[in-house]
Order: C-alpha cells, then structure tokens, then sequence
C-alpha cells in the first residue's frame, strides 16, 4: 500500500461500515498480520506516529487545524520490517472528544472497535499522565458495558482475566512531555512514570471510587503496559507542516525517543491473536471487522464468541474454496494427459500439500476438522476425476496407436491370408512381430499392456481356428502350440492382475499420504495454537500476580483476597489445557 485508505467509515448518522476497498486489501493479505492501532484525544499527534512505524514522512493526515482530520478508522498495510511473512497493520482512529463532532457514543464505538482489532493498543495524550489525563481516558471504563467476552453472560459480570486473554498489550505515549522523569530524588523509567499514576488509593467512599476506576480498568484490563515520553519536536511556530520538516529541524530528544518507540512495536507487538492461540491473518481481520460493525449497527453488544463463530464460518468456507483452487490451478498446470499413474500421484501429492498449506493457514477455529475433511472429500474427487480421465486418454492414445501397428494383420486377417497351409506359422510370426512394435512404441504409455491384452485376446479364437486348419501342423506340434497358448494367456492375465494390483496400491499410498499430510499440519498448527496460549495464559497469570502484590502493598486486602479465586481458576485452565495437549 502506497497510502492509507479508510477501513472504517460512519455516515453523516453516525452509522458505522466496513469499506470495500479496504476489505479487499486485507483478502488479499494471506499472512499473520500484527495489528498496531492508536487512539487519543484529536490534535495530540496520533497521525505523526502512525507515519513513523510505517517508516515515510507523510501518509495518514496530520493537519493543522482545531477540525479533527482523521474520520472513522483508517488503515495502512506494509511488510512488517522484523518478522519476514508478517504484515504490519496500522490503524489510525478518528480523534477521540471531537468538540465539533460531540458524538460520545460514536466515539465509545470506535475506541472499543480499535480494542477489539489491535494487537497492540497506543493510546496517544499531551502533557503528563495525571488526573485530568487519566479522566479523558473514561472510555477504558466502558469496555464491560459494550464489549461480551462469553455469549451466556453479560458485560458486568465477565471476569477481567477474561479481558485480558483477548484485550491487546497497551502503550501509552505522552507527547510534549517536558517534566523530569524523577520520584523521590531518583530518576525513573516511563513504565515506572506510567504505573505509578495508576496506583489506587485506598477507601471506598464515591469520589475514591471514581479516581480508581479507570486506573482499575487499566490494570485488569491489560496485562502488559509501557509507556513513551516524547519531549516537543519543534518551536510552535514549525508545528504546522510538521510533515514537511526533514529529521535535521526535529529535537534529538523527540528523535530518540521515537526510535524507541518504533523499536519497541516493531520487536514486541505480537500478531492478532484470538483466544486459543489463533492468529489471524489479512482475510480474516477484514472479516472480523465485518462482523463486529455488523453486531454494533444492528443495536448489539460485540461478542467474542460468537465473533469467534462467525469469523470461523466466513473463514472456513473461504479456506476451502481456496484450497481447491489451489490443488485444481496446480494440477491443469503440471497435468498433461496420459502420463503415467505415479508422476499423476507425484503431482496430486504436491499439489494437494500447497493446497492443505493454504488451508491451514486461512481456516480458522476448525475444531471438529469438518472443513479440513471437506477439503480432503473434494480434492479426492477432483483427484479420483483426474484419475479416470487419464485413464481414458491413455486407453485412447494405446487403441490409436494399436490401430496403426495391427493394421496390416488386419488386413490380412480380411483377404484370408493365413486360411492357407502353413498360415498358422505366419499369423503368429506376424502376430509377434507387430507385438513388439507396438510394445516398443508404446513402452512409456502406462494403458498399452491393459489394450495390447485386450487385443490378443480377442485375436485368440481366430489364432485357434488358423491353428485347427493348419494340415501342415503334425499332432505334436499342434498339441505344443495349444499349452503355448494357453501359457501366453496365463501369463497376461498374471501381468495384468499385476499392474491392477500395483495402481491399486498407489492408490492406497495416495490416500495413505493425504491422511498423513493433513494430520501432520492439523498436529503442527495445534501445537502452534497451544504454545501461543500458554504464552498468554502465562502473561496474564504473571499479570494478576503482579497486581495482587500491589493491591496487598496498597492495603486492598479484601480485592487481593478474590483475585486469589481469579488465580486459582487461571491455573486450573492451565493444568486442564496442558493434560489435553498431552493426551493428544
């Protein structure tokens, strides 16, 4: 992508859409995509960061007026610079608290969309992270009330450990930061600055409550949190046209820390990743979307679950469809009727693992494997079709060319050549001789045994005749001849049952390595998902860990006491997940 192009967009009623043409891009971006959005309040400079990660000078609109520039969700794919066969997804939101806009809901709407797609949340402020800060951020404290991890339950009583599994690591940026970053005499990190603005303060009257809501939300929300102070770029009279400055005009400060910051995505944001361990790829994030602007549009409350279904289907369907075009262009490629049954077999192999490949890695939550088995049925019939047509076209090209070697026997045979005594001696001279001609020309065609078989067999009887009334043949001779015969003919058909057998078994090979194939890649992607979700799990148990030390250190006894039952269940999940996967 050269550009962004908008992902999201709303009408002048606030309805909200997923964009065609954005849509498309993302269908056609077949790898893991890392999802790194920003959010903040308009005019804080999210824009300008968003360019950096993409590495240009311009691309998403800055401006330089008090109108929010940026409309709905904006997106921009690129080659993710660290991870070769990822693709980097940023997204640009419209700025939050738009005094000309003053639409609260739409704007609830668009920071839980960038919630649920991002992998990495940037939440993008100016100044210090205080109070008044940590106030503008109340959108954080609406998650519960429009966000369903579980169909079955509603908002208010899903469990943050939930969240956390599914909710993306969080960034806060803090621009034209020009404090010290100092704590009691001693110099402190960002992450240090960060955490500490979000300790609780004890007691349980109304107005504590409302200071420690968003700062409990931010906790139990996101299990990983850092943070990145930027001092001013520039003098306010270069601020305008931002975009045209070159590095040389920007503080070194500012470049620094953007650097950092741009290392630290780049090195640490992971791919979107839905719970179990399934990553997404381009396809699939366009279809989230779909089905979340959806759900929000019809008046319902987005659920990860059933998100998770019917992204599974969309994906799935989709997998399958383009699995067989896969198998069906790789084959029409390779194919050129008749060939031998073994290079056919070498071929269906090939094509068929390219074909599980991009199964494996568009399908999505196929837990019961019905779609990897509908793969599986229908490359078989596609294969089974393939089989029967070269067996025809090899039939073919045997009869034509048996019709050409016989031919002068044939001829024979009419003018009554070999109804003469000693005809029997020429018929099967003749017979033999243009037997290995057309065996020598027909040595690669893998029919010509099964046609030339045929052939003599139907020339038996009239061999048997010749033979009857041959004069010149003594008894003796006649007798020899007749165990020849029927020697020849056992033999044929002890070939023939031979080469049934030996196609019979490729067969059974085939099938035998397509079973292999896709229980190996099942296997494989299984292990990948398992391995993904025990990382999680194991983030965000060392994230409630934390946190219960710090609600102990607080004197929040009571909550770090129910955290216990949080821990507890999470490491239950753990030791049931880990039995399973040892079972399988």
């Amino acid at each position: 992508m050269e550009k962004p192009v908008c992902l999201i967009s709303s009408d002048s009623e606030g309805c909200l859409r997923v964009v065609k043409e954005a849509k498309d891009i993302l269908d056609g971006i077949t790898e893991p995509v890392t999802v790194v959005a920003v959010v903040g309040l308009y005019r804080t400079g999210k824009s300008y960061l968003m360019n950096r990660l993409a590495g240009q000078q311009t691309g998403f609109a800055l401006g330089s007026t008090i109108e929010s520039e940026t409309k709905g969700i904006w997106m921009w794919c690129i080659p993710h610079p660290n991870k070769p066969g990822h693709t980097l997804v940023l997204l640009d939101t419209e700025g939050l608290g738009d005094v000309y806009k003053g639409d609260e809901k739409h704007d609830t709407w668009i920071f839980c969309l960038t919630v649920l797609l991002s992998s990495t949340l940037v939440y993008n402020s100016m100044g210090v992270i205080d109070n008044n800060a940590i106030d503008k951020l109340h959108y954080v404290t609406k998650l519960t009330e429009n966000i369903r991890v579980n169909a079955q339950t509603s908002g208010d009583h899903d469990d943050s450990a939930e969240f956390m599994h599914v909710f993306p690591s969080f960034i806060w940026t803090v621009r034209d930061f020009m404090l010290k970053l100092e704590k009691g005499g001693r110099a402190i990190t960002a992450d240090e600055y960060l955490e500490s603005a979000l300790i609780l303060k004890p007691g349980s009257d109304t107005k504590t409550e409302k200071f420690n809501l968003p700062r409990r939300c931010l906790r139990h929300f996101f299990a990983e949190r850092r943070c990145f102070v930027f001092p001013r770029p520039v003098g306010d009279d270069k601020l305008i046209g931002m975009e045209e400055l070159a590095e040389t005009d920007l503080n070194e400060c500012f470049l620094q820390g953007a650097e950092e910051f741009c290392s630290y995505v780049f090195n640490n944001a992971e791919p979107k990743t839905l719970k179990g361990g399934q990553v997404l790829i381009g396809s699939a994030l366009g279809s989230l979307a779909e089905v979340y602007v959806e759900a929000i549009c019809s008046g319902q409350i987005p659920c990860l679950e059933n998100a998770v279904e019917a992204l599974a289907q969309i994906q799935n369907e989709r997998a399958v469809e383009q699995g067989l075009q896969v198998y069906q262009s790789q084959l029409s490629e390779s194919v050129c009727f008749p060939l031998d049954p073994s290079e056919l077999s070498d071929i269906h192999g090939k094509a068929e693992k390219a074909a599980i490949d991009v199964f494996i890695r568009t399908s999505f939550n196929d837990t019961k494997q019905k779609a990897q088995l509908k793969l599986k049925n229908e490359i078989q019939t596609v294969y089974q079709h393939h089989c029967d047509r070269n067996r025809k076209e090899g039939l073919h090209a045997c009869k034509l060319e048996l019709e050409q070697v016989f031919a002068p026997l044939e001829t024979a045979i009419i003018d009554g050549s070999f109804m003469c005594p000693g005809g029997y001696k020429q018929y099967r001279d003749e017979l033999q001789s243009l037997t290995n001609v057309f065996e020598a020309r027909t040595h690669k065609q893998w029919m010509s045994e099964e046609v030339l078989t045929e052939y003599l067999k139907e020339k038996d009887e009239f061999g048997r005749n010749i033979l009857l009334a041959d004069k010149c043949l003594t008894e003796a001779e006649h007798k020899k001849e007749v165990e020849r015969l029927q020697k020849v003919a056992l033999e044929r058909q002890n070939e023939s049952l031979k080469k049934s057998m030996e196609h019979q078994e490729q067969m059974l090979r085939d099938q035998q390595r397509t079973n292999e194939q896709h229980t190996t890649q099942l296997m494989k992607r299984m292990e990948e998902e398992s391995q993904r979700e025990r990382a999680n799990n194991e983030r965000v148990l060392e994230a409630k860990l934390r946190e219960q030390a710090a609600l102990l250190e607080r004197g929040f006894n009571e909550r770090a006491d129910q955290m216990n039952r949080e821990i507890a269940n999470l490491r239950r999940q753990m030791n049931s997940r880990k039995e399973t996967c040892l079972i399988l």
